[in-house]
């Protein structure tokens, strides 16, 4: 069991992020790359400044850090380069989480010894998406770099929160029949949004709001779709194994 657990979930997880790589290449990552063009703009005004305030500190850093050196100069700073090397991070990232997507739906159904076919396994992960994406994001919408945001502990435990409460409240609701529990997984999706998501006091962003409105629109669309490829290569692939485990037995 666990051994076809892995193998669908790493074959599922490895198709459909592969498929929601290439959609992200043309959608969601030209607006990345843009607000990081108005990031970096806002950034030069004070470069003088700011370059020797950075000198300074990066100075700093290296006398009191005893760690620090040669070595380690810059280590920090590192990220992808644009391009290949960028895509490839970014499609890795994109393979793994469609992974643990898959492997999340698997432990689910089978948790609730629900039968893994096509049908239901996309009726998962249409729940699936509206608990980890399509809830939390009406608190804590998708964000470009340069936005303002509240603190990051704050925003993920109201995130967690979040999605852990809408995905028990979808399951009461639509696998107990007792009228008092659905009245009570009803007001559970309600309760983080009646506390609030964490926000800045003052919602300032570099980036132009219809920007940040169409990436949000779209990285809603892209997680919608790497939630039902995911799913739907679930239902695919869960039988096939089954199948494919059976015939040695069967021989």
């Amino acid at each position: 069991m666990v051994t076809r657990v892995l193998t669908v979930s790493i074959l599922a997880g490895l198709l459909a992020g592969l498929l929601i790589s290439a959609l992200q290449h043309v959608t969601t990552t030209p607006l990345i790359l843009k607000a990081e063009t108005y990031e970096a703009a806002l950034r030069a005004q004070g470069a003088p400044m700011q370059a020797a305030f950075s000198g300074e500190a990066r100075i700093q850093l290296a006398h009191n850090d005893p760690k620090a050196g040669p070595d380690h100069a810059g280590e920090h700073d590192w990220k992808p380069q644009d391009g290949l090397q960028r895509t490839a991070f970014t499609s890795l990232v994109t393979i793994g989480t469609a992974i643990g997507f898959a492997a999340l739906l698997l432990a689910g159904m089978i948790a609730a010894n629900e039968q893994i076919d096509q049908r239901r396994a996309l009726a998962w992960a249409v729940c699936g998406f509206f608990a980890f994406g399509l809830a939390p994001a009406m608190g804590l919408a998708p964000e470009l770099p340069g936005s303002a945001a509240a603190e990051l502990q704050q925003r993920q435990l109201w995130w967690l929160l979040t999605a852990m409460v809408t995905a028990g409240a979808l399951f009461v609701f639509l696998r107990v029949e007792a009228s008092w529990a659905r009245a009570l997984a009803a007001l559970a999706l309600l309760l983080p949004h009646l506390i609030g998501a964490p926000h800045p006091a003052a919602p300032e962003s570099k980036v132009p709001a219809e920007i940040a409105a169409h990436f949000a629109a779209l990285s809603l669309a892209i997680q919608a779709a790497l939630w039902l490829v995911t799913g739907f290569a679930v239902g695919v692939l869960w039988p096939w194994a089954a199948r494919r485990n059976a015939a040695p037995v069967a021989a």
